[in-house]
């Protein structure tokens, strides 16, 4: 039950070695209780969940502003795993920068020692990369990928993209289990604490937008060419979340030529064509609407936000001791359910249950 909003501004820097080395520890223990107690199709499932996922987050310790929470705790969460992933059956790809062109190349080793069919985990890490920074164009530019995975060939997205302009963070999520259509209402989640026009052509109701789109790449290079000459000639409201002046045609020649030698047969595939950006889909979009006169959708595909914190010691400083507990607690229920004990576990699992109870009677 959401009770409250606080708003606080944006801090820099990253998690002190001492904490990010308890985080690790926490993380994999909470995984482990997880995956024991529940399997590990519910660990993505939770992953998956915007609001879990930022609990898991305050729960580690780190701060409470969307920006860290993601890429800390996708790393502890990563590292804190290493070397139980085959034990588990749970695998973590990808992460933060450089880290995140990787994604493939991990994926691929982990399927060929598990003799898994990687090319469906791989296809859903490149067009769910491909979808948020290039067919939802939103002013995020990402620079996070992190890539979830199960022995079963279930999968788990959580990426994030930053707006240099305002510095604030924008989350995906995605879930196996709900994309039906890469290109058509794919996202499970997406977090962010401010919302403003985009051109999104993964919206439903942007579907004629994506048919014709499919049409035009069809169509001889040329033609796009005048066309696009055409559309830059009228005067667009001001308005207008695709600006015209912001296209330089003499640029995008070489890409329609390669998208008319792939000839996709539709949307998705035309998204899948290396080189096809964000540029060249603001082009054709504006084309499809110059000729067949469908509009995309502009609709922001956030749904959720968060209050934003500090990584500075507020609302209160970490108290290692009783992060240290809570690591051995959890260890410890762990362990002892291994080897048929799960009394403890039960405990923890009706703990949680009665502090959710608890806090959803309250109100800031």
């Amino acid at each position: 039950m959401k009770t409250g909003v606080a708003h606080l501004p944006l801090h820099y820097g990253k998690a002190p070695s001492w904490l990010f080395q308890r985080m690790k520890r926490l993380a994999k223990e909470i995984t482990l209780f997880i995956v024991d107690v529940y399997g590990t199709d519910e660990m993505l499932s939770r992953l998956s969940d915007p609001f879990w996922f930022q609990a898991f987050g305050c729960a580690l310790g780190f701060d409470w502003h969307s920006s860290g929470v993601t890429t800390t705790v996708c790393g502890a969460l990563k590292e804190g795993i290493k070397g139980m992933e085959k034990d588990l059956g749970f695998f973590i790809a990808g992460g933060k920068g450089r880290a995140s062109r990787k994604t493939p190349l991990e994926i691929e080793e982990v399927c060929e020692q598990r003799a898994m069919d990687g090319a469906p985990l791989i296809y859903a890490s490149r067009m769910s990369a491909k979808v948020d920074s290039a067919a939802v164009q939103d002013g995020y530019q990402i620079y996070h990928h992190t890539f979830f995975f199960t022995q079963s060939g279930r999968w788990a997205v959580v990426q994030q993209g930053m707006n240099e302009a305002s510095r604030y963070a924008r989350r995906y999520h995605w879930f196996s289990q709900g994309v039906e259509d890469f290109v058509c209402e794919p996202h499970w989640a997406v977090c962010c604490d401010q919302t403003k026009e985009s051109l999104n052509l993964v919206a439903d109701e942007s579907e004629k937008t994506r048919q014709s789109i499919a049409d035009l790449s069809q169509e001889k290079p040329e033609f796009l060419i005048a066309e696009g000459k055409r559309a830059n000639e009228l005067h667009l409201p001001r308005e207008h979340p695709v600006p015209m002046e912001e296209i330089r045609l003499e640029k995008l020649e070489k890409i329609f030529v390669q998208i008319h030698e792939h000839s996709p047969r539709n949307f998705e595939e035309l998204l899948g064509i290396r080189g096809v950006g964000p540029k060249s889909l603001r082009a054709l979009t504006l084309i499809s609407e110059l000729i067949y006169g469908v509009s995309p959708s502009f609709k922001d595909p956030t749904r959720f936000s968060f209050a934003h914190g500090g990584k500075d010691g507020h609302p209160y400083p970490v108290d290692r001791k009783v992060y240290d507990q809570t690591i051995e607690v959890l260890k410890g229920a762990v362990e002892k359910a291994r080897v048929g004990d799960r009394d403890k576990m039960e405990a923890i699992r009706r703990l949680g249950h009665f502090a959710n109870v608890d806090s959803s009677r309250q109100s800031w």
